[in-house]
């Protein structure tokens, strides 16, 4: 559609100025004990210990929220609504009604917090994401009376937050992708405003590409995902290693998609404004 091919070309180059908070990473040690009764083959034994290992993932860098967020920074805020706290966001929800079409997808995302060290538990995490014709709820053409696949859910003890959404769209000009912004707490993610990480989830090329071609409703994302890669993406071009989740499934049932996150400290996220990047 004309609105996501406004500004696409070379001035949709990003320069790398993203804020990357650290690498941080810990590995566990494996220890082998071995006794044997010197003469006494029948007897001998041998005690193993296991290898552990305890990793802390890569800050999550921060990105634009682009044009269509519904989080107050651009238009409507879908934050302040209620009924948005919610794992289904399949349906509109309050002043509006309908459901977005398309292959059947659970989000789960498991966050750590960098700077207090540990789980993520209590942060809030607010999600939203294309439909299968790429456009966005509450902003593009035949969809602003929708405002369905957004919505918030709040980290259990694990730091885990899990969605039931559809796969989004490869729209033109973009890499296949969902948004998300992480705030401290329920309080604060409602009150839309002061989220801590704004970010973006890059989907594996052989997970969309067996979406788009199971359902015809995905038809232009074929074509448009021919046309970008992940290197040449104007978000993830100066590096995805702490953005590309994992998934698994199949279209004809569910694609289920994971990723790690680890939170750092508070920084203002890229631009976004009016104008693509998305």
């Amino acid at each position: 559609m004309d609105e996501h091919d406004l500004g696409l070309g070379h001035d949709l180059r990003v320069m790398s100025r993203r804020r990357i908070l650290g690498v941080l990473g810990a590995a566990g040690v494996a220890a082998v004990a071995a006794g044997c009764a010197a003469g006494e083959e029948t007897d001998a034994t041998t005690t193993e210990a296991s290898t552990t290992a305890t990793a802390t993932p890569a800050a999550a860098p921060q990105e634009t929220a682009g044009p269509y967020p519904g989080d107050g920074s651009n238009g409507p805020n879908v934050l302040i609504e209620s009924g948005v706290v919610r794992s289904d966001l399949t349906t509109s929800f309050g002043a509006y009604s309908g459901v977005a079409q398309g292959i059947p997808m659970s989000l789960t995302l498991t966050l750590h917090d960098l700077v207090r060290g540990g789980a993520g538990a209590g942060m809030a995490v607010y999600v939203w994401h294309c439909d299968r014709e790429g456009r966005y709820s509450l902003y593009s053409d035949g969809v602003t009376n929708q405002n369905y696949l957004r919505g918030v859910q709040v980290a259990d003890d694990a730091g885990v937050v899990e969605f039931t959404s559809i796969f989004p769209a490869c729209y033109a000009g973009r890499w296949p992708h969902i948004h998300f912004e992480v705030y401290d707490s329920l309080t604060t993610a409602v009150a839309g405003e002061n989220a801590r990480l704004t970010s973006q989830i890059a989907l594996p090329q052989d997970s969309c590409e067996s979406v788009f071609a199971a359902d015809a409703g995905y038809a232009a994302s074929t074509k448009n995902m021919s046309a970008v890669s992940l290197s040449s993406d104007n978000v993830f071009g100066d590096g995805w290693d702490a953005e590309l989740a994992t998934v698994s499934g199949t279209p004809a049932t569910s694609m289920a998609v994971s990723l790690t996150i680890g939170v750092g400290e508070k920084s203002s996220p890229l631009p976004g404004g009016g104008r693509p990047p998305r």
